[in-house]
């Protein structure tokens, strides 16, 4: 029986760890970007995690021909009105590295 190929739709090597560990014992052929040739730089243009994990997801399968599954998270302070939200990443500032957030 040939496994469904399922592409993970970032860049991000610690999601794709993640990711690959959840799918675990599922019978799936996983592929990332790297391995299929496939350089995209989604824009999260998304008003929710979910819009912008679709937008990304969207745009891999659409470059790669495959299945594409994506994630999108981040904080949401209740004392902060549900701040940073989608904005999580870019809420130390545009240069901020991965320590900082």
């Amino acid at each position: 029986m040939t496994k469904t190929r399922l592409l993970l739709a970032t860049n991000n090597a610690g999601k794709i760890q993640e990711l690959v560990h959840l799918l675990d014992g599922i019978p799936l052929a996983i592929t990332t970007p790297e391995d299929e040739g496939v350089v995209l730089d989604v824009e999260e243009t998304g008003s929710t995690f979910e819009g912008n994990a679709t937008l990304k997801a969207v745009a891999f399968a659409a470059a790669s021909g495959l299945r594409a599954l994506s994630d999108d998270s981040g904080l949401e302070v209740d004392v902060l009105g549900g701040e940073p939200g989608i904005f999580s990443a870019r809420y130390a500032g545009p240069n901020a590295t991965s320590d900082q957030m």
